[in-house]
């Protein structure tokens, strides 16, 4: 996510659903969940509000002499668990209520996963495009120096989003180190290796979609070397997960970027086509399978959809034209609440963000255990600790999809919202 504007799978991006800000969604599916358990009406209360939202002015000199302020929000949401964990983006539309509610989800994606983490999302109101690398550098800095108070390895933890990257990260922990006197590698993660970062956690997202898809097709006795794979989009999370599956005996028959998408009935060599990292809008530039515009993407008569690049595409208008069998979420929020009430309808199987693509969070919890022990660990331990936590993940979430026969969706949030409660109940609330 990781993670990038084109990928969708940092720690925690998303969007807000149809005619609803992200604070309103998490909100609704809060309560929704909530309804499904016996839980203590007061906790629910608690889990509706951020702990703490700091709004800072975050002023640069531009290149050319001029000093432009931007604003900076943090919305940490709940530490009941651990440190708050959760993106640092740097998007025009960056809002107060938009990380309050983004911090919410993180809440929820860390405890499917059982990490000992708590929400948070962050972000500045600013148009990455329109700075140059020293400009960037610069309200990176400052912005660390803004809310060095609230954040560090055992406060609040950011990570790369929508908009920032592995550098924009190498620039906030040294700002941050250089504050504190000492180097504090784990203040942040999705760095560069070379400074504390983890090797696979640029992978990770998409590796973990790969991994619940190969999950959910055993579960309905579905060959992956007989399924068909169409994935909108291919920045980090759709590129890792489509290789992935073609390694494993998938066909992936269509891949998107922003230019459109491709699409054969034989299949596509993945390994072959760009990631957005790679080449920026290169699928349709390769000379393979027929043109297909992303929404017709979405409705192609396949096995296994993967919506893996912006939130809200599968909405009330396109629900009923959804050929698939079943829909594995790498974007997060890439479906809004009508759409998935459709689905619901039609018993097509949905996979929610919140443990499909929770691989990114997950290695950067690897990452901070590596920083607090200043001990590296190989690829290979990365990838195999993943598969271990994803399995798990999957396994506690088919557990409650099965006892309570509820969606997907919902038995991801049952599982996240009981071990939030039971942390709440067992540690009170202080006078």
């Amino acid at each position: 996510m990781s993670s990038d504007t084109h990928s969708g799978g940092s720690e925690g991006s998303g969007s807000s659903a149809e005619a609803e800000s992200a604070v309103e969604t998490a909100r609704r599916q809060l309560a929704h969940a909530a309804d499904q358990l016996d839980i203590d009406p007061n906790v629910v209360e608690r889990l509706r509000h951020p702990k703490k939202v700091q709004e800072v002015t975050v002023p640069v000199e531009r290149d050319d002499g001029t000093v432009e302020v931007f604003t900076g929000y943090r919305a940490q949401h709940d530490s009941v668990r651990g440190p708050h964990k959760g993106g640092l983006r740097f998007h025009p539309e960056v809002t107060r209520d938009e990380c309050v509610g983004l911090g919410m989800w993180m809440t929820w994606k860390c405890a499917v996963m059982d990490l000992p983490f708590g929400g948070a999302k962050g972000g500045i109101a600013v148009d990455p495009k329109s700075l140059s690398t020293d400009e960037k550098e610069r309200l990176t800095r400052r912005l660390a120096e803004e809310i060095r108070d609230i954040i560090g390895p055992t406060q609040d933890i950011p990570a790369p989003d929508m908009g920032t990257d592995p550098q924009t990260m190498a620039w906030l922990m040294d700002a941050y180190s250089m504050q504190e006197g000492e180097t504090i590698p784990g203040v942040v993660t999705g760095k560069p290796p070379v400074i504390g970062g983890s090797k696979g956690r640029e992978e990770a997202p998409g590796r973990s979609v790969a991994i619940v898809t190969r999950e959910l097709l055993e579960y309905y006795d579905r060959d992956i070397e007989e399924t068909t794979v169409a994935i909108q989009g291919f920045g980090s999370v759709a590129a890792n997960a489509a290789r992935l599956l073609d390694d494993w005996g998938g066909t992936v028959v269509a891949v998107s970027d922003v230019t459109g998408g491709v699409y054969d009935p034989d299949g596509l060599d993945p390994h072959a086509i760009p990631s957005h990292d790679e080449e920026p809008e290169a699928v349709t530039r390769q000379g393979v399978g027929e043109r297909v515009s992303n929404d017709e993407l979405l409705e192609l008569d396949v096995d296994v959809l993967i919506p893996a690049a912006v939130g809200n595409v599968l909405t009330a208008d396109n629900a009923d034209d959804i050929a698939a069998s079943f829909v594995v979420e790498g974007a997060n929020g890439p479906t809004t609440s009508k759409a998935d009430e459709i689905f619901a309808q039609r018993e097509i199987p949905v996979i929610p963000d919140i443990l499909a693509n929770a691989g990114g969070v997950t290695v950067s919890y690897f990452e901070w255990l590596q920083d607090i022990n200043r001990r590296a660990w190989s690829l290979e331990r990365v990838n195999d600790e993943l598969e271990t936590e994803m399995v798990d993940a999957w396994t506690d979430v088919r557990s409650e999809y099965e006892r309570r026969d509820v969606t997907w969706r919902d038995a991801a949030y049952v599982v996240a919202l009981s071990r939030i409660a039971d942390a709440h109940e067992a540690r009170g609330l202080w006078p």
